[in-house]
């Protein structure tokens, strides 16, 4: 019987994809393609051995009458004259180097194929910790009852588990895990130790990673032709790629201790300090009444399928019966705002030039990377001090992505209802027509508040003084922009050219017309020092009726959110 499965591996770092054609019942054609722009170094068993692979190179495998087959790819590998060497592994960051000696290395996935009852069989196991994320797409077979419906089920795990993996699994094998024969295979065990064991220690290292259907002791998938076997509840994120780790309900109710300790709370509900395994978790539970479906799956499809340095992580999330919670890695500083702000709860001095820098210049690569390096370009559409959050080392990034935009490449323009944060959006919203330049006029104001250590609308103020970017525009043409300069730090009075500068970025960041801002890898580039800062731009910032900004647009009539004031640590 004639069958075939594809396999895609994806990854933020590798894209590798795999297409496995089964030719007949006792043999396997792998047909590999690099999609990386890097080498890589696949290797495959029971075949043996492993090849490099250049950026677009293909590489053929014929695996003769065997039925299981294990297919991994390395990356930063280097090599002696005797074939042994080191290869960087996990999510193809480097975060862990293994002994690369002929064993299989920590990368790794195991595929069962059969023709039975019109059904593809096939086993996913992960040797010696880290997983390179995968996605696996079995189709059903030629002329088979299935055939005209594309693939049966998947079985989705990218990015689900490195993490977890790092600190018990590494370089450990299922043997020094558990310890016990069958995993070692020694004494008794030895003679009928199955590779499929090494799916146990996959979820012992990674608990409830898979939340598929029929899984069984061995962790084999059985997909019958045709069927689709998502629940009634889950069906909102049935058709998500890419989708985080999942969480019941009552494991994150544990891992907050009963939602004890609160770290704030916003328009869409409440942010929690957790413990889920070895790592310090924040968990976003939403109100029933805030923040909507489509905000929610909007937030677990964008941030889930993207990874950046400067995009705060999400772990995972929780969508059962009317709970909705969000999982993310753990920012001891907090956001931003309670840095840059004068806040009761902070005695800490205020943050210094370099800092302040380095802020801004990690808020626009992360920016950069959402408008143009993904394959849809993402406006995130709520830029402000509450949703970039930081590390202990004071390493910005952005959070927050419920109210984020899909943007086809091909549209100009995306309209939508009004959304955000007042003191933040842009002029055009006045006439809902919206493209990620939305963001950058935020961030415009973000980098003035940062420079000068206070909100953009402050009430407290006297009146001439509660909008900053309405001040901005006074003080750039008196000549006096040295008078928004953070009085309360000696070390930003010392900076004061280099303030002023980034003072003229921002300017530029803040034109009415989006076709005068900068994109942000622009934005990067001035703030790298390959780049100057536009001089030609008006010096008007602000507009507060559609006839101020020269558009016959509708007015959009709708109220924004809530602002959020999550400002504690999350």
């Amino acid at each position: 019987m004639t069958q075939m499965a594809a396999v895609g591996v994806s990854s933020p770092l590798l894209l590798l994809f795999l297409l496995l054609l089964a030719a007949t019942s006792e043999a396997t054609t792998f047909y590999i393609t690099n999609g990386c722009p890097y080498t890589i170094w696949p290797a495959a068993l029971p075949i043996g051995g492993g090849m490099q692979l250049d950026p677009g190179k293909p590489w053929t495998l014929n695996t003769g009458d065997t039925n299981t087959t294990r297919l991994w790819a390395r990356t930063g590998c280097s090599f002696d004259g005797n074939g042994t060497g080191t290869c960087q592994t996990g999510d193809c960051g480097g975060l862990l180097a293994c002994k690369a000696n002929g064993r299989p290395p920590n990368t790794i996935a195991e595929f069962r194929l059969g023709g039975f009852s019109s059904q593809d069989f096939f086993d996913i196991s992960f040797v010696e910790g880290f997983n390179v994320p995968m996605d696996f797409l079995p189709v059903p077979a030629k002329g088979g009852p299935g055939c005209s419906k594309g693939p049966r089920c998947g079985a989705n795990i990218t990015a689900q588990c490195p993490t977890s993996l790092k600190a018990p699994g590494g370089c450990n094998s299922p043997c020094t895990v558990f310890k016990q024969d069958r995993y070692c295979c020694t004494r008794s065990a030895a003679n009928n130790c199955s590779t499929t064991d090494y799916s146990d220690f996959f979820k012992k290292m990674c608990p409830d990673a898979y939340s598929y259907p029929m899984d069984d002791a061995t962790s084999t998938f059985s997909c019958p032709a045709g069927t689709n076997y998502k629940e009634e509840e889950e069906e909102e994120f049935g058709e998500l790629q890419g989708t985080p780790m999942r969480f019941t309900f009552e494991q994150l109710k544990s891992a907050t201790e009963q939602f004890a300790d609160k770290l704030g709370e916003g328009g869409f509900g409440s942010v929690f300090k957790g413990q889920f395994g070895d790592e310090r978790i924040a968990v976003k539970r939403l109100d029933r009444s805030g923040q909507g479906k489509r905000e929610f799956s909007a937030e677990v499809q964008t941030i889930g399928s993207i990874h950046h340095i400067n995009l705060v992580r999400l772990i995972g999330f929780c969508a059962e019966k009317s709970h909705r919670l969000l999982v993310y890695e753990y920012m001891p500083k907090g956001s931003l705002d309670r840095w840059i702000y004068c806040r009761h709860d902070n005695d800490a001095p205020p943050l210094d030039w370099s800092t302040r820098c380095k802020i801004i210049t990690q808020i626009a690569k992360g920016l950069s990377y959402l408008h143009e390096e993904c394959t849809k370009r993402i406006a995130h559409l709520d830029v402000k001090p509450q949703n970039i959050l930081l590390d202990d080392n004071f390493n910005a990034k952005l959070s927050d992505f419920g109210l984020c935009k899909l943007i086809d490449r091909d549209m100009s323009q995306v309209v939508t209802r009004m959304r955000g944060t007042p003191g933040y959006l842009a002029p055009e919203w006045l006439t809902s027509h919206i493209t990620e330049k939305a963001d950058i006029y935020s961030f415009g104001v973000v980098v003035m508040e940062i420079i000068s250590g206070r909100k953009n609308l402050d009430t407290s103020r006297s009146e001439e003084s509660i909008h900053l970017i309405t001040l901005l525009e006074e003080k750039v043409k008196s000549d006096r922009l040295v008078d928004l300069i953070d009085n309360s730090s000696n070390d930003m009075q010392a900076h004061k050219q280099d303030v002023i500068q980034m003072m003229m970025l921002a300017m530029w960041c803040l034109q009415i017309d989006c076709k005068k801002r900068p994109k942000m890898s622009e934005v990067v580039k001035v703030l790298e020092g390959t780049m100057k800062t536009d001089l030609n731009i008006e010096h008007n910032f602000v507009v507060t009726t559609p006839a101020n900004f020269g558009s016959t647009g509708n007015v959009s009539s709708s109220a924004p959110p809530l602002a959020s004031d999550v400002s504690g640590p999350r």
